[in-house]
Formats: C-alpha cells, sequence, structure tokens
C-alpha cells in the first residue's frame, strides 16, 4: 500500500492538483475508454490513461477515483487540473508509456 505522495515521487510524477495526497493506493486501472472505466474500475484505485480532458474528471468522481495519472508525457489542460483541484482528485503526469507506468506500478505492489 502506497500513499498518493509517496506513489508520486516513486513515478517521478509532475503533480498538477494534489488531492488528498495521504490516501492510500492498493489497486490501479488503465483505459482510455470513459465508459469502459465507469464499469470496471473499483473506487480508490488509480487511473492510468492518456485522455486528458475535462470528461475524465466527471469519470474519477463517479468512481471515486482519488488519483489519475496521465502517461506517455501527457498534461492536463487547465480546466481539468482545477476540476480536480475542485474535487480533491490528483492529478499528475509521467513521461513512461502506458506499458511501462502499469509495470512501475506493479512493481510498487499496486494490484491490477
Amino acid at each position: 500500500m502506497l500513499k498518493i505522495k509517496e506513489l508520486c515521487e516513486r513515478l517521478n510524477a509532475d503533480v498538477q492538483a494534489p488531492g488528498e495526497q495521504d490516501r492510500e493506493i492498493t489497486h490501479a486501472a488503465v483505459g482510455d475508454l470513459l465508459s469502459f472505466i465507469m464499469g470496471t474500475v473499483s473506487e480508490g484505485s488509480a487511473w492510468v490513461t492518456i485522455q486528458a480532458h475535462l470528461n475524465v474528471a466527471a469519470v474519477a468522481v463517479l468512481k471515486e477515483i482519488p488519483i489519475i495519472i496521465l502517461a506517455a508525457g501527457r498534461k492536463a489542460p487547465e480546466d481539468l487540473v482545477e476540476r480536480c483541484r475542485t474535487e480533491n482528485i490528483c492529478i499528475a503526469s509521467v513521461s513512461e508509456s502506458i506499458f511501462d507506468t502499469c509495470k512501475r506500478l506493479s512493481e510498487l505492489g499496486i494490484k491490477g
């Protein structure tokens, strides 16, 4: 189990909105199709995606996802960052591909 703050540090992530830094993460999911995420992700999971638009925050709120990890160097636009700040969701960017990001999460003990 890792707290969001430690997870972001270990991934060398650029945190654009901090969210609940002390929230523990044990699971993660990956996907770019919002309906897939809505139908499959369990509450409290980290979400790895390349989608960087405002609807991502809406799905995170709906599924109670505390951290969105944007892979492949994607950065959140300001409207997404502001919505994540309002909803207390962490949004962080990593330079690695989705595959490599998921591999790192697994190495850190985060389950899929």
